[in-house]
């Protein structure tokens, strides 16, 4: 049964449009079922439960974005980068990457983001920041070393990594269009970049 694919698309299909409309807690596995013509023992052999349906529709792009991103960290992080004079445009191609990332799929990324309460998605947005700040922290504290009398100001760090997250949220639900969402988020990696390094330290008391 499970090399079934058209039973396996019909419940992904069916799925979709129950969590959209529900959000994954209020969605009903029986019309999920029902609709998609099936028992559900189908969902149980396919997708072992609920949260199995909801991984199936929305784990491809939470992988590709947290890649992404990740990758990002690292090379923030590697030798130099803290003490590298910021160009314009230094981060085109991260922001070009991830909005792709994010617009590839973007129902499956509204699910993820807004109707996954009740899941092992629903933090999904605190994972993103955790894992920006956790990277940043590290970059700011070699950054402090290179500049004399001056601490991190982690307050700022964090503060910096939620702005970070939220602005791709933002251009999210508010441009469906992966272009509109680039002419956004580009200037906007710009003013985060200044903010960044104009705000991440404080002058150390004597």
């Amino acid at each position: 049964m499970k090399t079934d694919n058209g039973t396996r698309e019909k419940l992904l299909r069916s799925a979709k449009e129950e969590f959209m409309e529900k959000g994954f807690q209020n969605a009903s596995l029986r019309k999920i079922c029902s609709k998609a013509g099936v028992t559900t023992g189908a969902v149980y052999c396919f997708f072992g439960d609920k949260e199995g349906l909801l991984t199936g529709l929305v784990d491809n792009v939470y992988q590709s974005v947290m890649q992404t991103i990740g990758n990002h960290m690292k090379e923030m992080s590697s030798e130099g980068f803290a003490t590298h004079m910021h160009e314009v445009g230094d981060h085109d191609s991260f922001v070009e990457e991830l909005v792709h990332a994010l617009y590839q799929d973007y129902d499956a990324v509204v699910l993820l983001l807004s109707k996954s309460t009740g899941s092992k998605f629903e933090n999904v947005i605190d994972d993103l920041i955790s894992q920006v700040e956790l990277r940043l922290g590290d970059l700011a504290e070699k950054y402090a070393e290179s500049v004399q009398g001056k601490r991190v100001n982690y307050y700022m760090v964090h503060w910096l990594s939620h702005l970070s997250i939220m602005s791709f949220v933002h251009a999210l639900t508010h441009f469906e269009d992966e272009r509109e969402a680039l002419k956004f988020m580009k200037p906007a990696m710009e003013h985060l970049i200044d903010g960044w390094r104009n705000f991440i330290l404080d002058d150390v008391e004597m």
